[in-house]
């Protein structure tokens, strides 16, 4: 019987417009971080950002475990003759320049709601883009973080996904059977995480574009999770 459900953040519950790989608008970031603080970048501190985020792109260098933002930005600022006082504006500005257009999907909400409301325990566990604190990265689920008991990132736990351990120690903290756990994203990493970790992995499908990840079911929009819950009913 399920019991919880853990979300995805990103694509998830929030659209982010830009694309899933940040590559190419890593120097368009920082040309706006120096407008705004009046730094005078040269292009070899461009390519030593571009260099420092690479190295921590997981698209590119998959990692288990996470890493701090203050340890990639460090190494940024190193190589880009910045004042480590000024590490906290410049990774606001780095951050907010991704998140600008971010907004929550129409079904997110109601989902939510109606699964609280059902007595269901709900998380979500999302994996940080390069060490995004949790100040900006949950801030993204704001209007709807009421619904959610254990709101989690892989600053919470440590792990990346597909590596299972992150959902295990959130099973713990919801004290909660990882078999009795349906775990929601929309990326192949979370089907993968759910089915070697035992959970029912659910993918949300945005698209006409067919997607096997090895998900015990997939659906189309968010409410739809709903009729998983009322199905016995």
């Amino acid at each position: 019987m399920h019991k919880a459900v853990v979300f995805d953040i990103g694509q998830t519950l929030v659209d982010y417009k830009k694309p899933m790989n940040w590559s190419k608008l890593y120097r368009p970031a920082f040309e706006q971080i120096a407008q705004k603080y009046h730094y005078h970048f040269s292009e070899a501190h461009y390519q030593n950002a571009g260099d420092v985020l690479t190295k921590y792109n997981t698209r590119i260098n998959p990692r288990d475990h996470e890493v701090s933002s203050a340890q990639i930005f460090k190494e940024i600022l190193r190589g880009m003759d910045i004042d480590p006082d000024d590490m906290e504006q410049v990774k606001e500005s780095f951050y907010m320049y991704f998140r600008q257009d971010c907004v929550l999907f129409p079904d997110a909400e109601p989902t939510l709601k109606g699964l609280s409301e059902r007595g269901i325990k709900l998380a979500t566990l999302s994996d940080v883009a390069y060490g995004m604190d949790n100040t900006y990265a949950l801030a993204d689920i704001a209007p709807v973080i009421r619904y959610i008991d254990y709101p989690f990132t892989s600053n919470d736990t440590g792990y990346r996904k597909s590596c299972t351990k992150g959902l295990e120690i959130l099973c713990e903290k919801m004290q909660v059977s990882i078999s009795d756990i349906v775990f929601t994203g929309d990326e192949e990493k979370d089907m993968v995480c759910a089915k070697n970790a035992g959970a029912y992995g659910v993918l949300i499908n945005r698209d006409d574009v067919p997607k096997h990840y090895g998900q015990a079911r997939t659906i189309h929009t968010l409410t739809e999770l709903l009729l998983l819950f009322d199905a016995g009913k």
